[in-house]
């Protein structure tokens, strides 16, 4: 069964190696079609030739930038509005052209948590990423955005309460972690064979590894505990279906 074009929207970059570097990298060594929409930092940033470098690793094509300013970075997006004040129509707008530019089948995007951390960021990417998958197949909104194109799935990646305790100390024992029950995971994905690019796209991400940031601990850590932490991803089906059908397509 030929693997599905995939179209990954997360909030920073780094995100999209961190959350999805994995499955990113299978689909790509699959011949499929695989882009990523990162939806903070500016186009002429050094964090944004970061990403250039990990989508590289990746096979994701090249940057995809909504423009908008990181909520803790004011300087990420100069003259732009942070992520959480645009008008939410503008950024569904923003993103339902890229949606319909690359005609993905499936989609991943951060979880309603926005992962394990609750970055706001995160969990308005989420948001946005919800209302665009499905803007994007009506044809009366945004009719200057593109022709209509309706993605089959959207996938919300996700860390399940089993997997918590294994990765708490990267995010510190002292703050609040995000996960959901495990029956919620319709998509557990082996992405083993494919662990060196997702961590060479991770360490991409040099201005992360250089301020102590997630990038920098896993920077730091031996080979055999990068990939006991890193190996699986998993994801929610944001639409009704069985596991089994979740699992053809992410797998």
């Amino acid at each position: 069964m030929p693997v599905p074009s995939l179209l990954a929207v997360f909030a920073h970059p780094d995100d999209e190696s961190l959350f999805a570097g994995g499955v990113l990298a299978r689909h790509a060594a699959a011949g499929a079609r695989t882009a990523v929409v990162t939806a903070t930092w500016a186009a002429d940033t050094l964090r944004s030739a970061e990403l250039a470098q990990a989508l590289r690793i990746l096979g994701a094509g090249k940057p995809r930038m909504l423009g908008y300013a990181d909520d803790r970075v004011p300087q990420s997006a100069p003259g732009s509005a942070r992520l959480c004040d645009a008008p939410l129509d503008e950024a569904v707008r923003r993103l339902v052209a890229h949606i319909r530019e690359f005609r993905p089948e499936v989609m991943v995007t951060h979880d309603a948590y926005g992962g394990l951390t609750g970055h706001p960021d995160h969990v308005h990417t989420h948001r946005v990423t919800i209302l665009a998958a499905q803007a994007a197949g009506l044809e009366q909104l945004y009719p200057d955005s593109g022709a209509p194109w309706q993605p089959r799935a959207l996938y919300l990646a996700t860390h399940p309460h089993s997997a918590v305790p294994a990765l708490r100390n990267l995010v510190g024992t002292q703050k609040t972690v995000y996960s959901v029950p495990d029956e919620q995971v319709t998509a557990t994905v082996d992405v083993g064979p494919w662990m060196e690019q997702k961590i060479a796209a991770v360490l991409a991400h040099r201005t992360e590894v250089e301020r102590g940031a997630v990038p920098g601990l896993i920077a730091g850590l031996p080979q055999d505990t990068r990939e006991l932490l890193f190996s699986t991803e998993w994801y929610i089906r944001h639409t009704p279906v069985s596991a089994t059908a979740a699992q053809t397509e992410l797998n």
